[in-house]
C-alpha cells in the first residue's frame, strides 16, 4: 500500500511540473500531508534515480519538465508487479551471467525502485530467494550476447563447438531457435546447416560465435513447448514411449507431488508403492534420474530403459565389488 502512495506521489509531480504550476517541496508536502524533508527526497528520486527531466526554476520557486514527452506513468505497475519483478531479478541474475546479470538488477532496480525506498519499505528478495545449482557450466559474456543477438534478430551463427561425443572442434552455420536455461545450464536450439535438423548446443561447449548477416525465418509453426512436450529433460527424439516407474513405498514419501512431466499418470498401489507413467522419448537423462533413486525406484516399462538400467546397475556393481 504505501508503494502506491509513493507512486501517486511521483505522477501528482510530474503532472504538475509538465504542466508549468511549478511544484515544490512545500506543495507536495501539503498535497499528501507529508513532511517537506520526505518531500525533497522524493524530488531528489524522480531526479536522479528515476530519471525524470526535472529542473528548478529559481523565480517561480518551482520544478519544471524540460522534456514534455518522457512520461511516468507509460506503464502501471502494482505492488505486486513490482515484487515479481524483484523477485524476477534475483533469480535471472544467478544464471545469466555477471554482465547481464548486472544489466537485468539495473533496469529492474529503475522501474522497482519506489518499492524499497522513501518509505515503501525493504523487500530484501535477495536475503529471501536464491537459486541454487549443483552443477553448473559457466558461459563466456560474449558467446551469451552474440548467441542471443541472433535469437532475437533471426540471423544466423557460426559456431565452434566442442562436442562431447567426439575428440576436437567442429564448425557449424546455424539458425539460432531458441536460447533455454535447463537446470542452471544454458542451451541453444538451433537448426543446423550441415544436417539439416535441429540440434542442440550446450553453450559452455561453445568456444567461439560469430553472427552472420544472413537472416533467417523460423519455421512456420514452430513451437519450443511443442517441440519439448515429448522429451524427458534436454534429450530429444521423436517416438515416444509411455514410461512408467514404479517407486517403493518408503520412497514415495520422498517423491510425492514430483512433476516428471507435464502429461504424467500417477497410480498408488495397495502396498503403499506409486506408479508414475509419462510419454517420453530418449532416454540418456531420464537414466540418469532413475539411478539417482537407486533400489527405491523400479523400471517397469519399456523394456529398452529397464535394460539401459539393469547394464548400467552391473557396471556399478562391478565398480565397488571387492576381490
Amino acid at each position: 500500500m504505501r508503494s502506491s502512495i509513493v507512486y501517486e506521489r511521483f505522477l501528482w509531480f510530474e503532472q504538475q511540473a509538465k504542466t508549468r504550476h511549478y511544484p515544490n517541496a512545500r506543495t507536495l508536502a501539503a498535497e499528501f500531508e507529508i513532511s517537506e524533508k520526505t518531500a525533497q527526497r522524493n524530488i531528489a528520486f524522480m531526479r536522479d534515480r528515476l530519471g525524470c527531466p526535472v529542473e528548478y526554476d529559481q523565480q517561480r520557486k518551482g520544478y519544471y519538465y524540460t522534456d514534455q514527452d518522457f512520461s511516468l506513468s507509460g506503464i502501471t505497475l502494482s505492488s505486486a508487479d513490482l515484487m515479481a519483478l524483484i523477485i524476477a531479478r534475483d533469480l535471472l541474475r544467478n544464471v545469466a551471467g555477471r554482465t547481464i546479470g548486472s544489466n537485468i538488477s539495473h533496469a529492474v532496480e529503475k522501474i522497482a525502485a519506489t518499492l524499497t525506498t522513501h518509505g515503501a519499505g525493504s523487500i530484501g528478495a535477495g536475503q529471501t530467494i536464491s537459486l541454487r545449482f549443483i552443477e553448473q557450466s559457466p558461459v563466456k559474456e560474449h558467446i551469451f550476447k552474440t548467441i542471443l543477438e541472433g535469437c532475437l534478430k533471426q540471423r544466423s551463427l557460426e559456431l565452434v563447438y566442442d562436442s562431447p561425443a567426439r575428440p576436437g572442434s567442429t564448425r557449424r552455420t546455424v539458425d539460432p531457435y531458441h536460447l533455454y536455461n535447463y537446470m542452471g545450464n544454458w542451451h541453444l536450439l538451433a537448426r543446423c546447416h550441415l544436417r539439416n535438423e535441429y540440434r542442440n548446443f550446450h553453450l559452455s561447449r561453445v568456444s567461439a560465435a560469430h553472427l552472420l548477416k544472413a537472416p533467417f525465418v523460423l519455421k512456420k509453426g514452430f513451437d519450443p513447448d511443442r517441440y519439448f512436450a515429448s522429451s524427458f529433460g534436454i534429450f530429444k527424439a521423436w517416438e515416444t514411449q509411455t514410461v512408467t516407474l514404479r517407486f517403493s513405498p518408503g520412497k514415495v514419501r520422498w517423491i510425492a507431488g514430483q512433476i516428471w512431466h507435464p502429461h504424467q499418470k500417477e497410480m498408488r498401489r495397495k502396498d503403499g508403492s506409486l506408479d508414475i507413467s509419462f510419454p517420453a522419448a530418449a532416454f540418456p537423462e531420464l537414466l540418469m534420474e532413475v539411478l539417482k533413486h537407486g533400489a527405491g525406484v523400479e523400471v517397469v516399462k519399456p523394456k529398452e530403459l529397464r535394460d539401459m538400467v539393469r547394464a548400467e546397475a552391473k557396471k556399478i556393481h562391478d565398480l565397488y565389488k571387492t576381490a
